[in-house]
């Protein structure tokens, strides 16, 4: 096991060297010259220029990243060129809201997605079956930005339960988790429901069955464990996206996050808070996959790390 993992953390720097690449390149390829944007259109030719020689602007993109890379291995993201502040300090100042965000609207996902998939799996056809059904085909079809500005209307404006947007009280927390949850909500119970039925007509569910189990114990003791590896898979890939993909919450919220802070960074030109904002997300998008292909070894025995990664 401690092998596996090792072998997978060595595997995973590759991959965090590709991000980096792609996402310095894709910034610096942005029409416009980010000198100017970041001086102020009111700057004076030789104020642009200091502009870009500080930045290295002035340098081929093999010197710009080379530089990076030698910084970052250091553990220096740069600064950011509209605050003047360390990524890092502007990263750490924003990731902590989003991770709060992401864990709530995952713990919504997971208890109601999971609930509905087992009750709509053993009541299979029936009227909540098909409800649940066509809530989970609503969930993953609404415009994440639309459901935020009507879950605003509905219970900020009309009925005045939770505030419409910022941060403070967990009432604040409410109405971004249940919106940036809902697809997930729904893609969990779909999996589920599709998982349970798949295991359900198997023969020892059946064998349990005929020994005169309690239905009760038959589907949450025998059929549930035996069903969760590919709903464990949807969770962690779901986390690592509701992470990264927070962005449109966070805007229609309020919601000072890393991804409304890559956004206000994008439109500034910030390239620095921009990579590492990226880098960061990517990091943890690794460590969560890690973390999942560990947990299906306790799902599942017959599943070891030996020479290969999954037997």
């Amino acid at each position: 096991m401690y092998g596996y993992i090792f072998r997978r953390l060595l595997l995973a720097i590759p991959v965090l060297i590709g991000v980096s690449i792609l996402v310095f390149a894709i910034i610096r390829f942005i029409p416009g010259d980010p000198a100017r944007a970041i001086a102020g259109v009111h700057a004076s030719p030789q104020y642009i220029e200091q502009v870009r020689r500080d930045l290295l602007l002035d340098e081929g993109l093999h010197v710009q990243y080379y530089v990076y890379l030698t910084n970052l291995l250091q553990g220096d993201m740069g600064r950011s060129t509209f605050t003047g502040r360390p990524v890092t300090t502007e990263l750490m100042a924003r990731f902590p809201n989003t991770l709060v965000l992401a864990s709530a609207a995952m713990v919504i996902a997971i208890i109601v997605g999971m609930s509905a998939g087992i009750v709509s799996a053993t009541r299979r056809y029936s009227l909540f079956d098909n409800a649940s059904m066509l809530f989970a085909l609503f969930g993953v079809a609404a415009p994440v930005f639309w459901l935020g500005i009507m879950f605003q209307l509905l219970f900020s404006v009309h009925l005045g339960w939770f505030p419409s947007g910022g941060i403070g009280t967990w009432k604040h927390l409410v109405l971004p988790a249940l919106t940036l949850g809902l697809a997930t909500t729904a893609l969990i119970a779909r999996i589920t429901r599709s998982s349970m039925l798949d295991v359900l007509g198997q023969d020892y569910i059946t064998t349990a069955r005929s020994k005169g189990l309690v239905e009760r114990v038959v589907v949450y003791k025998h059929a549930l464990k035996n069903a969760l590896i590919p709903v464990v898979t949807v969770m962690g890939l779901q986390f690592g996206t509701l992470l990264g993909g927070a962005v449109l919450t966070e805007t229609v919220f309020s919601w000072p996050g890393v991804g409304r802070l890559m956004v206000d960074s994008i439109l500034a030109r910030d390239y620095p808070v921009v990579q590492g904002a990226v880098l960061l997300l990517a990091v943890f998008f690794v460590l969560i996959n890690l973390v999942v292909d560990v947990i299906y070894a306790f799902l599942d025995p017959r599943i070891s790390y030996g020479n290969r990664e999954v037997e």
